[in-house]
């Protein structure tokens, strides 16, 4: 079925919106999921200043494309994190930091989140994209050891934080899409059932499927599609490829991006080892109507590039669904 390719513009922030939608536009992209950060949107002024969320809506409405998705992202990420450091304060806004104190942080990047929602349904869009963070994500080697107990605690946790946040969601009428990843509550298999059942598998909260995250993992990409498809609600368009020849371990070392010593890397579309003919067979067959989103992550290959040749491939599958319909010549 036909969907709309957008581009993900968390990567292209640094540009102002008007060049990144005439950017867009050009090379043949249908819509955006808009980035809240750098100079694309911001969530507080959108909800409260009524001028600039038209000057929003207008420059990428006017441009011909649509916005499929807003991205929180960043803020996201620190609403259940275990722990707050450096890494959080370079990326998150000053007035969600603001003095520093963990638990500030994660009561006001929550309260963003709800904002977010309510600036997606004033716009319109219908899903906000984003991580959330993790109570557990620092037991993954599971030592020192743990007990089940500590696992099933944190996952309460997650419900506890997030529950009142997706209130917000139903209240609006949004879904909230969160991307499997490693470090976030959800990062394979049968963490995305373990979260979706703490959250009791409720409308509000989803899914932001990226190939990408899970193919270097060794996940089943169609069975995840038909598994979650009723919680799949965004969907990014990224690979990756392994590199394991016996010094390349699957945890890479914490080498850089790029660097030919990791186990896997991410992939511009074309450029990796998933297959889009599937994925988009898969995605077909569980009626999912929403964008496939670009995303660049590939240290190998400019951005510009990435993203020109990702939307003509992407169209290239993007074919209405068959039928059985050739067997009618046969009776």
């Amino acid at each position: 079925m036909k969907r709309d390719i957008a581009i993900f513009t968390g990567q292209w922030a640094d540009l102002s919106l008007p060049e990144t939608v005439k950017k867009a536009r050009e090379w043949g992209y249908d819509g955006l999921e808009l980035a809240s950060w750098g100079k694309h949107l911001d969530i507080k002024r959108a909800l409260t200043d009524h001028a600039y969320r038209n000057e929003v809506e207008a420059t990428v409405h006017e441009g011909g494309l649509a916005i499929n998705a807003i991205s929180n992202h960043l803020v996201g990420q620190a609403i259940s994190d275990a722990y707050i450091d450096e890494r959080h304060k370079r990326m998150l806004p000053s007035a969600i930091w603001g003095e520093g104190s963990s638990e500030a942080i994660r009561q006001r990047a929550a309260e963003n989140m709800k904002d977010a929602a309510r600036v997606a349904a004033i716009l319109k869009v219908p899903v906000v994209t984003g991580f959330t963070g993790s109570p557990i994500w620092h037991m993954i080697a599971g030592w020192p050891p743990i007990e089940e107990n500590d696992v099933s605690a944190g996952y309460e946790k997650f419900a506890e934080q997030w529950s009142p946040i997706i209130d917000v969601f139903d209240k609006e009428g949004v879904k909230f899409a969160l991307e499997v990843h490693p470090s976030e509550i959800a990062f394979d298999y049968w963490s995305t059932k373990s979260t979706l059942d703490i959250m009791d598998w409720r409308d509000g909260f989803g899914i932001n499927f990226d190939p990408g995250h899970l193919f270097w993992q060794q996940i089943d990409l169609i069975g995840y599609i038909s598994d979650f498809g009723s919680r799949i609600y965004h969907c990014h368009g990224k690979e990756a490829s392994l590199h394991l020849n016996g010094r390349n371990g699957i945890m890479s070392g914490l080498l850089p991006f790029g660097d030919l010593k990791r186990g896997w890397d991410f992939a511009s579309i074309g450029h990796g080892e998933v297959n889009w003919d599937l994925l988009t067979r898969a995605l077909n067959a569980i009626n999912y109507t929403g964008a496939i989103s670009v995303e660049w992550d590939d240290a190998h290959i400019d951005r510009e590039s990435a993203a020109k040749e990702a939307v003509k491939l992407l169209k290239s599958y993007n074919v209405e669904r068959g039928g059985s319909d050739f067997q009618e010549v046969f009776k």
